[in-house]
């Protein structure tokens, strides 16, 4: 094959990117999602392969049934112990069980796509984020795979004249267990033939299917483990993953599949009508949800035309920017939706998933759905409630087994179907991490900001958190505040104590905004006493480095090198902490964020240090994060990520969050504020940014250049803010339906 010429140099952002040949890895391969189903498709015209994922699939290890350690008869000690001085008590808070990870998420198969080797022809793959198609061409092969968001089917054509095809499913991925007990089958039909893969995981009855509808105008012949396809035109792949215990109904799936076409497929128009179909339905939620917000940054046309690999070799370049920003939002829109994004979104082409491909709920999750509120993704939102709805009554079980209290206590890793605590070892003691609840629940009380109205089941949620501290905040300090004992900051250590410890800095801001948000969710008797109880307790600590103190307790002190910024969930994601409200500790925050170290430079870490550098209006900071992570090697061709640099283990942390990054560092809200241009990152003189959404209830705009800068907003409700610039403050007045222009000077 050759490489395709260059298309012309777009005068717009590029929604999508491309490649001039195969994909060579599974890192590489470009990605496609509806939420429940993925595909990562390599576009090699002569052996295809889409390797298909499914969201509920996870490998059985032995911890379905595991259950928080019962250590409330043992809390009143460990209390005492830890306020008495002994800075080591907390070491034998356990049960002794040794470290047990949740259940691994893994690929279903591979769609092997096989023909006899054409002669070399000019080449491309592209992915089409606006529609969530991925294409690739090679002379007059053609082909085509996206996952409906309409019908939850994955539909792959193939088009070529005189097309001969071997067609698979194959498990044979890196790391599938030896032992999976797998079986084939192919059958011919009257569209073209199905095809059955069943896998059950040794040792269970649990088990998933796959299930291929391949409808061809063409001659079909079984051949296991495939069918062979001679003389078509056109083929149509329809296939859908079933996670099941005993034995699937294939026959019913068929027959859902089957409903899907527009006819019998006698011709290649057939196939090919039954495609354009399903993609119509699937194009227009698609691309309403992906066009909701957009980023225009000025680029060069001839970067603009430039493939995802040549771009990602000009770490500078506003283009590249662009095509991220478009990407993360294609990516985490399409792996929200039965569940939110896992560590790796809703893709691995790799049974052996690092840290099980799970949520890890302590940072990354809320690090990647960052963007969901202010970015109108309520698709992302909603997978997220999805995720805490469906565990709560875990969530109850660890706060009785663990602190012997009401209300819910979340766990800071979960497989998507547990929510027990049951991931925890000495140098990880994640089960006294009490300020999960509030963390994980900070982004559906953004949502509700954003819409102006309250969900019922989050204020359910909300209360539940209160009651928990109620139960659990009953130790005082020698001046009356009470005290979070014992407490974790994830995932560090004070240098001269044990993991487990008292107050801070993060459990200290989560109890007090889970106390006064579930006050002002439910106004009456309950809310005066959850006030009240958020009033005693202490106060941040600044250290003698003028830092915010990673631990408020005296005497303990910070270690710096670390990739979690546990301790400034005050300044993000929640509003606590910021230079107009309480610039001194604001002040001691920036402090903190200039001792921080990378420790082993995560993705995470370096964009984590971006969100919170953007809160403090420190542009410098925003600036070297996004650098470390643009020029340290971190994507993939796909415009997937990596964890580490040199794209170490794949990732969608960065992927998913720099989005995040870029809007918080151009537009911020509460529900009482509007921050314009706080901390716009170096390089980036001119852009527009459109469709943010506001906590005040407004869509934004903003355009800038040298000269200054215009901000449109068209509000949904009536209300009163204060509007931050560069200037200064002043109050601003908005009324509902009637747009807003404001004109800011140069910066």
């Amino acid at each position: 094959m050759t490489d395709t010429p260059r298309a012309s140099a777009p005068a717009a952002p590029v929604h999508g990117t491309w490649e001039p040949r195969p994909a060579a890895r599974w890192e590489d391969a470009f990605l496609s999602g509806n939420g429940t189903h993925g595909v990562m498709v390599f576009g090699d015209p002569d052996d295809d392969r889409v390797i298909v994922n499914h969201h509920r699939l996870t490998r059985p290890n032995g911890s379905a049934d595991a259950r928080p350690p019962e250590l409330a008869d043992r809390l009143a000690d460990v209390q005492d112990r830890l306020l008495a001085g002994d800075t080591t008590a907390g070491e034998d808070f356990t049960d002794g069980r040794p470290l047990l990870w949740v259940q691994p998420f893994h690929p279903a198969f591979r769609i092997r796509l096989r023909r006899p080797a054409a002669r070399p022809a000019a080449y491309r793959r592209e992915a089409d984020f606006a529609t969530g198609v991925v294409r690739a061409a090679c002379g007059d092969w053609r082909s085509e795979v996206f996952v409906s968001r309409a019908d939850d089917v994955i539909a792959h054509l193939v088009t070529a004249p005189g097309l001969s095809l071997d067609v698979a499913l194959d498990h044979r991925l890196p790391g599938a267990p030896a032992d999976l007990d797998v079986g084939h089958g192919a059958v011919r039909t009257p569209e073209g033939a199905l095809l059955t893969l069943r896998a059950r995981y040794p040792g269970s009855d649990l088990g998933y299917t796959g299930v291929t509808l391949l409808v061809t105008d063409g001659r079909t012949r079984p051949a296991l483990p495939g069918v062979r396809v001679r003389g078509a035109g056109s083929v149509l792949l329809l296939t859908r993953v079933i996670r099941q215990r005993g034995e699937p109904d294939e026959l019913a799936e068929a027959r859902a599949l089957r409903d899907l076409l527009c006819g019998p497929a006698h011709t290649p128009a057939d196939a090919e009508r039954s495609y354009a179909r399903l993609l119509t339905r699937h194009t227009a939620p698609h691309r309403a949800a992906y066009s909701r917000v957009t980023l225009d940054l000025g680029a060069e046309p001839a970067e603009r035309a430039l493939s995802g690999s040549e771009l990602l070799r000009r770490p500078n370049s506003p283009a590249l920017l662009e095509r991220l920003f478009a990407a993360g939002r294609h990516h985490l829109l399409s792996s929200a939706g039965t569940l939110p994004p896992r560590l790796t979104g809703l893709w691995t082409g790799d049974w052996d998933t690092a840290w099980s491909g799970a949520f890890t709920t302590d940072a990354n999750l809320n690090l990647q759905t960052a963007s969901a509120a202010s970015a109108a993704l309520p698709e992302v939102v909603e997978a997220h409630r999805t995720l805490v709805q469906g565990q709560l009554p875990h969530w109850r079980d660890n706060a009785r087994a663990v602190f012997g209290a009401r209300g819910i206590v979340a766990p800071a890793h979960t497989d998507g179907e547990s929510g027990h605590i049951y991931h925890l070892s000495d140098a990880y003691p994640l089960h006294v991490w009490t300020a999960g609840a509030d963390w994980l629940l900070k982004p559906l009380v953004d949502h509700d900001e954003t819409r102006g109205e309250r969900e019922p089941r989050l204020a359910a949620a909300l209360a539940e958190t209160a009651r928990f501290y109620e139960d659990f905040l009953t130790r005082t300090d020698a001046d009356g505040h009470l005290v979070v004992v014992p407490s974790y900051s994830p995932e560090n250590r004070p240098a001269n104590a044990g993991w487990i410890t008292l107050n801070a800095a993060m459990d200290l801001s989560a109890a007090r905004h889970a106390l006064r948000t579930a006050a002002d969710y439910h106004p009456g008797p309950d809310a005066g006493r959850w006030r009240a109880l958020a009033d005693r307790l202490p106060p941040h600590r600044v250290n003698a480095e003028g830092a915010l103190a990673e631990w408020a307790w005296p005497g303990l002190d910070d270690t710096y090198d670390h990739r979690h910024l546990s301790h400034l969930y005050g300044v993000w994601p929640l509003d606590e902490i910021n230079p107009y409200d309480t610039p001194e500790l604001a002040a001691a925050a920036r402090r903190a964020l200039e001792l921080r170290g990378p420790e082993n430079d995560s993705a995470h870490g370096h964009l984590h240090h971006a969100l919170v550098a953007a809160r403090l209006r420190d542009a410098a900071r925003v600036t070297t994060a996004l650098d470390n992570v643009l020029t340290g090697d971190f994507f993939h061709d796909s415009l997937m990520s990596g964890h580490y640099p040199n794209r170490h283990v794949y990732n969608a942390d960065a992927a998913h969050t720099l989005p995040a990054v870029l809007i918080e560092s151009l537009i911020q809200s509460t529900p009482e504020r509007l921050v314009l241009l706080p901390a716009l990152p170096a390089g980036l003189p001119r852009g527009e940014l459109r469709g943010v959404r506001t906590r005040f209830g407004a869509e934004a705009d903003i355009t800038w250049t040298p000269e200054g800068a215009t901000a449109v907003l068209r509000p949904g409700r009536t209300c009163r803010v204060e509007l931050q610039t560069s200037a200064g403050a002043r109050p601003l007045s908005l009324s509902a339906g009637e747009d807003r222009v404001l004109t800011l000077g140069p910066r």
